[in-house]
């Protein structure tokens, strides 16, 4: 897939996606610091969500909308949660032009048909379907219809979900779709994150995977590199102790750009299918282990497994060879530390 000038997929650089969510706490200068601080820990894109509490829940004190189950926002509503949370509408065409200047995409999850009708006036160059919202198939129809490359996270759905809405996205008109695995815990433990997922939505969907990643720490996005991620997306926050809806699993600007760094390292480090010696190797392959007269001999003494031995270097006969030397006899004297060769050993 395309966004912007970046392909994304197998044998091209991981595209990182630094989720700004709510860590703005209602600041708008402190949006666009975060935006400065994604570029300079060296992300691709910033993402953020285009939704106002009206759109993505109703205001109700009834039981339904309260938030329970062990959460970071265990006692609120949904309506009070998203209040706090959300991005302002206006902020975010502005939002996106102090990305562009500095040569970042940004791009959104909107969460009903208003936002997509807002976002398309932006231009955005993508959409990220939220994992709460992939059994919203009329959201994902309408997101798809734009033809602008989709990004789904996947987290809690079903296999049968995940087909549902790729093929409802595919027939309404994606033509670029890529999965993210995702644990749709704040934050996820490790435990929970079934990596191995990644190359499977690959393979299954033939589409490109990664991770949205709500772990603490960066082991979990270089894990998913390794495994075939082609992209990571990750939240980003000023400072954790900036108390905020998303703080408390989103990585500090030193946090982030170590993430980006050990990703690099990894997809470097990924290579190709190759034996033999790399191109710094070769001046290594002379320390490998060789056979060597390691007694002084005379003439016509035989060689045995006290005067020969594999040592290193591997400027003797190769190693191989001892059990056939062993027995015969040295057709010269020769000193402690030779090298052993086929010249010095009767035929």
């Amino acid at each position: 897939m395309l966004i912007g000038s970046r392909t994304i997929g197998p044998g091209n650089p991981v595209y990182i996606i630094a989720e700004l969510s709510a860590n703005h706490n209602q600041d708008f200068e402190q949006a666009v610091k975060i935006i400065h601080t994604a570029k300079d820990a060296g992300a691709d894109a910033v993402k953020i969500q285009t939704y106002t509490p009206d759109t993505i829940t109703m205001r109700s004190d009834r039981e339904e909308f309260r938030i329970g189950g062990g959460t970071l926002w265990d006692g609120r509503t949904l309506y009070d949660l998203y209040g706090e949370a959300y991005t302002p509408w206006d902020w975010q065409p502005r939002l996106k032009r102090v990305a562009n200047d500095m040569g970042l995409e940004l791009f959104s999850s909107p969460f009903d048909a208003s936002a997509v009708d807002f976002l398309e006036k932006m231009d955005v160059p993508a959409y990220k379907v939220a994992s709460f919202e992939i059994v919203d198939i009329p959201l994902v129809q309408r997101m798809a219809s734009t033809g602008k490359p989709l990004i789904i996270s996947t987290g809690m759905a079903t296999l049968e979900e995940i087909d549902e809405a790729v093929n409802a996205a595919r027939h309404a008109g994606a033509k670029d779709i890529a999965l993210l695995k995702c644990t749709s815990a704040y934050p996820a433990s490790p435990d929970e994150m079934n990596l191995r997922t990644i190359p499977e939505l690959a393979r299954r969907f033939n589409v490109p995977a990664g991770l949205s990643d709500h772990t603490m720490g960066i082991a979990a996005p270089v894990a998913a590199v390794a495994l075939g991620a082609c992209i990571i997306e990750k939240h980003l926050a000023l400072s954790r102790s900036q108390k905020g809806p998303d703080s408390a699993f989103s990585l500090e600007p030193q946090e982030f750009k170590a993430m980006v760094e050990a990703v690099r390292v990894a997809e470097r480090s990924l290579g190709q299918v190759h034996f033999g010696p790399g191109a710094h190797e070769a001046s290594s392959r002379i320390f490998r282990r060789s056979l060597f007269v390691v007694e002084d001999l005379k003439r016509g003494q035989s060689f045995n497994e006290e005067n020969v031995r594999s040592i290193r270097p591997a400027h003797g006969l190769h190693t191989r060879h001892l059990a056939e030397v062993v027995g015969r006899r040295a057709v010269r004297d020769i000193e402690k530390g030779t090298p052993l060769s086929w010249d010095m050993v009767e035929k």
